[in-house]
């Protein structure tokens, strides 16, 4: 059996180099997981913000849309009182003459 000690300590360091390779490999995989993990999750969170941002700018557009078009009744509505305030002064003045 004296024999058997030379042969386990050539072979130990392997066996042990081939159990801490494993477990390392292991660790790398479980490492890449995680981290492609942490990718997928980003990715959904960016995607949420596109959308959030999409449907902010579309009602930023809606709102200076509706914006104009008040602006564009308020002038109007301007024109309309200058016109009847032209037309109730031409009335005044053919009353007085």
């Amino acid at each position: 059996m004296s024999f058997l000690a030379p042969i386990l300590e050539a072979v130990a360091p392997s066996v042990i180099g081939g159990i801490s390779n494993g477990i390392l490999g292991g660790a790398i995989g479980a490492n890449n997981a995680f981290n492609t993990g942490l990718q997928i999750q980003s990715m959904i969170a960016q995607d949420q913000l596109n959308l959030q941002s999409t449907v902010f700018d579309e009602a930023m557009n809606q709102q200076a849309e509706n914006m104009r078009e008040i602006n564009t009744l308020q002038d109007v509505a301007m024109q309309q009182r200058k016109a009847d305030d032209g037309i109730t002064k031409k009335f005044i003045e053919s009353i007085t003459q």
